[in-house]
């Protein structure tokens, strides 16, 4: 929901009433996530997407629908096929989609929620898609940390689904669980969606160089909270930097180690050094190789990585501490620009979030977007 929340909040300030399509669950290769958002406001305007254009004039006239009986649905759209899917998705997979009206009546919290995500603070919205009772769907919790407010219908449903919820956000997964149809753990007949919000995840760059710049915008794009970091004040500028979060003036190894103290760091986190100076890529890393990230990678040519993994090595880091290191970083994609770099970066930070060989999909088979449930 993160990517419409702008348009959706729009709509509700104004008092309207929004249809929400949102990916609840997927199987097999489909092209969107859980999570993935859509929404139709009512003179027919359209922003984000649940499919990647397979279902989406489907999903958008069942959104008009539901605006006008405010009765959500929950459909299922999958691979074509006449007999099973009256609209299918050609590229594969399935997709079930929660299709409700938003309106300051239905979801009187959605201004707080967003206040939350800007804010980074973590939230998660628990929405019942499926009971034996119609008056239940619909209905939500927005679970914190801390607190949960709004009810599903009944007290032990709430407590039942905010103790989830809460481990789900703080996996930042997003998900649907099962209940028995008053919060049963152990029954069936009540279907949640919780999509949690955690914070964005962060991408820290070391180095205050032209290819920093570059892959400061890549992890802007790609939904990073992007940290750049120098010690150099000259260098180190928010003019330089304009599609950076935040620009520091610090020591690295320093500033990454009171970022990981502050709790700051976390395993989906992703550290590039671009440095290639040992007075302060090796203090760096000795910092960065021992946490557990999601990459590490360190730029400089093959003579300046191998006197790293010397330098590393006489520092007391251990083999396997030192084999989490994408170095020379970033993929062969015979780029030369900071630009160019910056992208084939982007591209070995996402082939090892999601376990992507690399390699053109021309020579590959099987599906595209890989396997999820």
């Amino acid at each position: 929901m993160r990517d419409v929340l702008s348009d959706l909040l729009a709509r509700w300030r104004s008092g309207e009433t929004a249809g929400l399509g949102t990916v609840v669950r997927t199987f097999r290769s489909a092209p969107r996530p859980a999570g993935a958002a859509m929404v139709v406001a009512a003179d027919g305007t359209v922003s984000g997407s649940v499919s990647g254009g397979c279902v989406e004039g489907a999903v958008y006239e069942l959104a008009t629908e539901v605006i006008g009986t405010g009765v959500p649905v929950l459909q299922r759209y999958g691979v074509s096929d006449d007999d099973a899917f009256e609209v299918g998705l050609t590229c594969g997979g399935t997709l079930d989609i929660f299709v409700e009206p938003v309106s300051q009546r239905t979801f009187d919290e959605l201004a707080a929620v967003a206040e939350d995500i800007e804010a980074h603070r973590p939230v998660a919205i628990a929405t019942v898609i499926a009971h034996p009772d119609p008056a239940w769907l619909g209905r939500r919790l927005v679970v914190r940390p801390d607190a949960a407010h709004g009810s599903l219908g009944s007290a032990r449903a709430d407590a039942a689904v905010a103790d989830d919820a809460r481990g789900l956000l703080d996996a930042g997964r997003s998900e649907v669980l099962t209940y028995g149809p008053d919060g049963q753990r152990r029954g069936e007949g009540m279907e949640v969606f919780v999509g949690s919000h955690a914070p964005r995840p962060r991408m820290l760059v070391f180095g205050a160089i032209d290819f920093a710049a570059a892959v400061a915008a890549q992890g802007s794009f790609l939904g990073y909270r992007v940290s750049v970091c120098d010690a150099r004040p000259v260098f180190a500028t928010p003019a330089r930097f304009p599609t950076a979060d935040e620009v520091i003036v610090d020591w690295p190894h320093r500033y990454l180690a009171a970022e990981v103290a502050a709790g700051a760091v976390d395993a989906r986190t992703v550290i590039c050094v671009l440095t290639h100076d040992p007075k302060f890529d090796v203090p760096l890393l000795e910092v960065a190789l021992r946490l557990e990230v999601a990459y590490v990678g360190a730029m400089g040519s093959r003579r300046t990585h191998d006197d790293r993994l010397t330098r590393l090595r006489e520092a007391g880091l251990t083999e396997a501490e030192i084999a989490r290191l994408a170095s020379p970083i970033g993929l062969d994609l015979g780029g030369r620009t900071p630009e160019e770099t910056a992208v084939s970066i982007a591209a070995e930070i996402i082939a090892r979030h999601w376990g992507g060989a690399g390699r053109p999909l021309t020579e590959t088979d099987g599906p595209i977007h890989g396997e999820t449930h």
